[in-house]
């Protein structure tokens, strides 16, 4: 049976794709991986998606999202994408050993934030560690915060916090930034962000108290430590995009993000193929944007199955 439309993930874009698909009369596969959701799933609180006066858990507003698609027909298989041929209509998918064909397809399979990799730091991600400003910020008025991290993104995050936080300490590996001249000068003349250099972080505190009180601090030239307390840890070395599967077959940028005609268009370099979400965004990287890429992805498959029966 081939599909007209599958969709590769069930975060904010996948979701809305299949919600948008599903009411088009597509009748659309949403393939959902082993942690389905999407980075949502490891958010606690969402304040600044719209309808939601009060805020809502990001794990429930997931729910939510995929209930509304699979209300209007979505049909959802659960399983990690183990293999995609791209080369012609239509297009394969196997999840473990079966098969699946679809004459559209959308790939929302997002970005995952690189981790420092600490068991504390896991245990407390959405109990004050996040890998998100422009998302948790607000949750740390007049509070000290840590960013760690020496890139753009460092400085972006560390920057944005401070219209909030009262004070931001930038911890970096290196003595020296890598971010641009302008984001770095922009943060060394800001009086709310001093740094740390030389420095990693191998303890995040408290998990016993189930929140962030401060972290260990480890001079790689020294070799020595210290504890340095602190309400917030921003984790800002980077996102990686789950594009592996799509390598060869895909026209990936530098940093492996899928790219995408020109805006509005989720279309990719592959017709029939579209992108939408983080897989595809190195920049905003929000719910409400995903969401927003997931409408116009299903919308370009139905307008392209229209003209290429």
């Amino acid at each position: 049976m081939t599909r007209k439309v599958i969709i590769l993930g069930s975060g904010c874009a996948g979701c809305t794709a299949a919600l948008y698909a599903a009411r088009g009369n597509l009748n659309p596969l949403m393939i959902e991986g082993l942690q389905p959701g999407g980075q949502l799933t490891i958010t606690s609180d969402v304040e600044n998606y719209p309808g939601f006066p009060k805020g809502i858990l990001g794990p429930e507003l997931m729910v939510l999202m995929k209930e509304q698609a699979v209300r209007f027909g979505t049909e959802v298989v659960t399983g990690d994408i183990t293999k995609v041929d791209l080369k012609k209509r239509p297009f394969k998918v196997w999840v473990g050993d079966k098969t699946y064909e679809g004459e559209t397809l959308i790939i929302a399979t997002g970005a995952s934030a690189i981790w420092l990799g600490l068991e504390s730091e896991k245990k407390l991600t959405g109990k004050g560690v996040s890998a998100c400003a422009t998302c948790d910020a607000f949750f740390f008025k007049n509070q000290h915060v840590v960013v760690v991290g020496g890139g753009d993104t460092a400085m972006e995050e560390a920057t944005f916090l401070t219209k909030f936080a009262s004070k931001v300490t930038v911890v970096h590996r290196r003595n020296e930034l890598r971010a641009s001249q302008i984001m770095q000068k922009r943060a060394k003349e800001d009086p709310k962000i001093n740094f740390i250099w030389d420095s990693v972080i191998d303890e995040v505190y408290d998990v016993a108290k189930g929140k962030v009180t401060g972290v260990r601090l480890k001079n790689l030239k020294t070799g020595t430590s210290q504890d340095f307390p602190c309400d917030g840890l921003f984790i800002a070395i980077g996102h990686k995009p789950n594009t592996k599967l799509f390598e060869g077959q895909l026209e990936l940028d530098a940093k492996g993000y899928i790219v995408t005609k020109k805006q509005p268009s989720m279309a990719t370099s592959v017709p029939g193929v579209f992108a939408c979400g983080d897989v595809q965004d190195s920049i905003y990287r929000q719910a409400v944007t995903a969401s927003g890429t997931g409408c116009v992805a299903a919308i370009d498959a139905e307008r392209f199955l229209t003209h290429h029966p």
